[in-house]
Formats: structure tokens, sequence, C-alpha cells
């Protein structure tokens, strides 16, 4: 049983890491679309039948064009996976599902948390010595 389930998530793993080469080439060239402009892929998960694609985006303006991008993604979607369709050879091409990646938004949260409570710490230290 373990081992008929390796080559599958093995070739789960493939097919995302295709997805997301092909449609971030297809993003820079391909799309007339101003929404779509800066939007990096940043990962792709596929499900275990390849019946959807979640594809994680972010923008390089940050946060503030998440509204609008995510619409052109959505705008886009059949092209996109018609597109990607005719590049990525599948008896059935999954239904692309758009997510907002917000993970740097998150570690720089973090990091200015971090950067606070060590001011704290050296001015509370400082002042305590």
């Amino acid at each position: 049983p373990r081992s008929s389930e390796m080559p599958s998530e093995t070739r789960t793993r493939r097919l995302a890491e295709r997805i997301r080469e092909e449609l971030a080439e297809v993003l820079l060239s391909r799309t007339a679309d101003p929404r779509l402009e800066g939007v990096l892929v940043s990962g792709v998960e596929v499900d275990r039948e390849f019946a959807f694609a979640t594809i994680y985006v972010t923008a390089l303006e940050g946060t503030e064009r998440r509204v609008d991008a995510l619409r052109g993604l959505r705008a886009a979607q059949g092209f996109l996976r018609s597109t990607l369709a005719a590049r990525i050879p599948l008896r059935s091409f999954p239904r692309l599902r758009f997510r907002w990646d917000d993970t740097a938004e998150r570690a720089a949260g973090v990091d200015a948390v971090l950067a606070r409570l060590r001011e704290e710490e050296s001015a509370g230290g400082g002042a305590g010595a």
C-alpha cells in the first residue's frame, strides 16, 4: 500500500511544479490584463485526483494589489486553464483556484514584532544596568 502511494505523491508534486513554471511564463508573456502585471506564482498544490490546482500568488507591489490581481486571474481562468492544458498533456486538466499568498506580509509582521521586542529589551536592560 505505501509503495503505491509514493509515485502518486511524486507525480502530484511534479505536476504542481510544472503548472507553477508554465503559469509563471504565461503570466509574464501572454496576458494583456494590466491587473496581472507583476503577479508572481509562489506555489501550486494539486489534489490527489488532479481535479483542482490551487495556485498561490502574490504581487511585486504587495497586498494593495490583492483584490485586482485575484479578479484578473479569475477573469482569465478559462484562458489560463486552456493554455496550460495545451502545454501540459493530461487526460483532464485540473480546474484552477487562485489564493493570495500572504506569507511575505506575515513574515514582515513577525519581524516587526521581534524588532520591537528587542528594542524594549535593550531599553529595559540598559535602564536596569
